[in-house]
């Protein structure tokens, strides 16, 4: 999962994503960074800074409500949680949920400007478990 480093509502969910268990191991990387740009080539990076990404271990990419589903199912007490939120019924939370996070960070975290050095993230990042 890559996640925006300057962003503290990202950086909380990253904490919390660490200290549950896992199902499927999630590698939680910042955007943008070099660990970013070299585990991934051949991604969009500015629209990583943007948008939560997930990239599966088959090379799926997964974004925005998508990938917050993915990270769910990844971790063993929200996997039944996951499935419901692809459902019809599920759906519309899952959106909503992260139409407020987009909110909150486009308060919380600057935008980013093309070369900008504001933005940039430590060389390789912070690694969550494996």
């Amino acid at each position: 999962m890559l996640y925006d480093a300057r962003c503290p509502l990202c950086v909380h969910l990253r904490g919390w994503l660490q200290r549950q268990r896992q199902l499927v191991p999630l590698d939680l990387v910042p955007a943008g960074s070099a660990e970013a740009v070299r585990r991934f080539p051949e991604l969009d990076h500015a629209a990583t800074l943007r948008e939560i990404t997930v990239v599966g271990d088959l090379g799926q990419v997964y974004r925005e409500t998508a990938a917050w589903i993915v990270c769910l199912w990844a971790l063993a007490e929200y996997r039944s949680r996951a499935h419901w939120l692809t459902t019809p019924a599920g759906r519309p939370f899952a959106r909503g949920t992260v139409l407020a996070a987009a909110r909150y960070r486009a308060m919380a975290v600057p935008p980013c400007a093309p070369g900008s050095t504001a933005c940039a993230t430590p060389p390789g990042g912070a690694r969550g478990p494996r």
